[in-house]
């Protein structure tokens, strides 16, 4: 096994890839919790999308090592997620059976672009800034719905978000948990 991975060739050791792979479990493993609250809103069985996430995480995982053998950690990403629910389910009133097939011809369309070659060329097409911009709001968006869901950000009808009660015990633990 250690030869496979050519340890020795990267300037690696299996202890470190091992503490590699506690830290990244442990830096990815809120998407467990994350994605099934997310997609529940869309009417999802949150116990389902648990197990889902876990083995699309593990198989991407795997799928990387054994086949790029590159230490990349793969798991559901959510801007998508949270765009197909917000936007797809809630905000056009698709069924989130409907939104989950358009995805799964989204990732067909993905890959005969990637294949082709041509997602590279739309990729480089749009500019850097933009391309920033877009990842930006998305995880302020992200940052967003998580402030809500801890009651850290309230809404406000004069200046439509607002502080939650900060003295509320929950709301500290938030808090600590984001500082």
């Amino acid at each position: 096994m250690l030869h496979f991975f050519k340890f020795e060739t990267h300037g690696t050791t299996l202890g470190r890839e091992v503490m590699a792979g506690f830290t990244t479990f442990a830096a990815m493993a809120y998407i467990l919790v994350v994605n099934p609250q997310i997609l529940s809103m869309a009417g999802m069985d949150p116990q389902a999308v648990i197990i889902a996430t876990g083995l699309a995480a593990a198989l991407g995982c795997f799928l990387m090592a054994f086949m790029a053998n590159y230490p990349i950690a793969l798991a559901p990403g959510m801007g998508t997620n949270t765009y197909f629910v917000f936007i797809i389910v809630l905000g056009m009133g698709l069924h989130w059976q409907a939104a989950l097939s358009l995805t799964f011809w989204n990732g067909i369309i993905f890959l005969i672009l990637s294949v082709s070659g041509l997602r590279k060329k739309l990729a480089e097409a749009i500019p850097a800034g933009l391309q920033v911009g877009i990842q930006a709001g998305i995880g302020f968006f992200i940052s967003l719905l998580g402030l809500k869901a801890a009651g850290i950000v309230i809404a406000n009808q004069n200046t439509l978000v607002t502080h939650g009660e900060i003295t509320n015990p929950a709301i500290l633990l938030g808090l600590a948990g984001l500082f």
